[in-house]
């Protein structure tokens, strides 16, 4: 019980050190990442594309 006190203490103690984003550089954060997922699912989506219809010149 003694080790867990000490893990949470020292735990806390950690969190303290630690440096939080502001609130604007959250939602900033959260739109280049929103932005970049939706690049690589239209990049992604293209060549799936293409590919599909390259195999289905090879399949016919």
């Amino acid at each position: 019980m003694n080790r867990l006190i000490n893990y949470i203490k020292d735990t806390r103690g950690e969190l303290k050190h630690v440096s939080w984003p502001t609130r604007k550089q959250s939602f900033v954060f959260t739109i280049v990442v929103i932005i970049i997922s939706i690049l690589t699912a239209t990049f992604l989506g293209f060549f799936d594309y293409i590919f599909s219809l390259i195999l289905q010149k090879f399949i016919l």
